[in-house]
């Protein structure tokens, strides 16, 4: 049997970069005109199978509900040879999120291999491939097999063409999407609260809109100008958006809903961010920074590779390891506000029972505990 390390390395080396096809990309994609409602979930995956599954027989169907998702519903469902998943949006989710766009970025990212295949689209959700494995924990993220799994698999994605995601015909270079989306959710606030008492309790614990929007200019002021590569992004990869196969050789991202242009620190600097966990948060698991070097000189060995279109893991250089330390954890703070922000109009629309307004406060927390200390980081240019 050949050790693992080296169906790694061997992977590592197979891969290169797709420039997409967007004839090819963009291929019909079934549509099924269901509208899935969340109180009869199970009857409404019946109805969106019925159509793309016409071969199942819909009384030996066994549907499993997935609970831990705080944005949409996810719906296992299976027969005794087969497999998908239905996933049904959340309330007022369009508001937060471009679905034309996550169908476009899946689309993209499927033919590129990161994506599961996506069977069919309908009213409020998609219908799509399984990936089997088990989600991460935060014992396995920091785990010496598995993070640089997840390392050389993030930089496999940053090294996408990225020519098809260019948002206007003429752009020449490509725009993140961090700051589009920040304003979007801080416009949603000025107008979010119906409740008197809820804008009340906002305003005492956040200090208002005003406030978080200044917040946000003066650090889209500072990190704009870090110099960070605009990449092809997961930007929410949390431990339960990457699937650690059965062979332990392999990850997978999956839920690309957030998918898009942005910047390669922010994908980053989120993720690690995200080592905390969201339904029990605790930050003292953010990597330290021994961690995060080892981390990054795997995905930067990786990143590098794939850009220089070579099958051998490139030379890192200590100085390229420690500037991009210093871009990931300033970075961390954007991923912070964007993710309270986000919280915030969730607290507002979300059906789902998750208390966002305390998620929110805990992520502004951890932004303003961290703020000084990670915009004094100096990079070494």
């Amino acid at each position: 049997m050949i050790q693992k390390t080296m169906d790694v390395n061997s992977a590592a080396r197979a891969f290169k970069p797709v420039a997409s096809s967007w004839s090819l990309v963009m291929a019909r994609v079934p549509h099924v005109d269901v509208y899935v409602e969340q109180a009869t979930l199970y009857d409404g995956a019946a109805e969106v199978i019925a159509s793309i599954r016409p071969s199942w027989k819909l009384s030996e169907v066994k549907y499993k509900l997935f609970t831990d998702g705080i944005t949409n519903k996810l719906v296992h469902c299976s027969v005794p040879d087969d497999v998908l998943l239905i996933r049904i949006y959340g309330h007022n989710t369009d508001l937060l999120i471009d679905r034309q766009a996550e169908v476009r970025n899946i689309k993209l990212l499927q033919r590129a291999g990161f994506a599961p295949q996506l069977y069919a689209t309908f009213n409020n959700g998609l219908a799509y491939e399984f990936a089997p494995g088990c989600t991460l924990d935060a014992a396995l993220v920091r785990d010496p097999v598995v993070y640089p799994l997840v390392a050389r698999r993030v930089a496999q994605l940053h090294a996408q063409n990225v020519d098809d995601l260019l948002q206007d015909p003429g752009q020449q270079q490509p725009r993140p999407i961090l700051w589009d989306i920040m304003n979007k959710y801080i416009t949603l606030l000025k107008g979010a609260f119906t409740d008197p008492d809820k804008k009340a309790r906002f305003e005492k614990k956040f200090g208002g809109v005003q406030c978080l929007q200044t917040e946000m200019e003066d650090l889209q002021q500072h990190l704009s100008n870090l110099g960070s590569p605009v990449v092809m992004c997961h930007n929410d990869l949390l431990l339960a958006n990457v699937i650690l196969d059965p062979s332990r050789d392999k990850v997978t991202f999956i839920d690309y809903e957030y998918a898009g242009l942005n910047y390669q620190a922010f994908d980053i600097g989120n993720h690690f961010a995200e080592f905390a966990g969201v339904a029990t948060v605790d930050y003292s698991l953010y990597p330290d920074k021994e961690l995060q070097f080892k981390w990054l000189d795997i995905y930067l060995r990786e990143f590098n590779r794939l850009k220089a279109g070579s099958e051998t893991p490139k030379d890192v250089l200590p100085k390229d390891v420690e500037d991009l330390y210093v871009q990931v954890n300033k970075f961390s703070l954007a991923a912070h506000l964007m993710w309270a922000l986000w919280a915030i109009v969730q607290s507002e629309h979300s059906s789902i029972e998750f208390n966002f307004f305390e998620y929110a406060s805990i992520r502004l927390e951890e932004y303003f505990s961290k703020k000084s200390l990670f915009l004094s980081l100096q990079t070494s240019s």
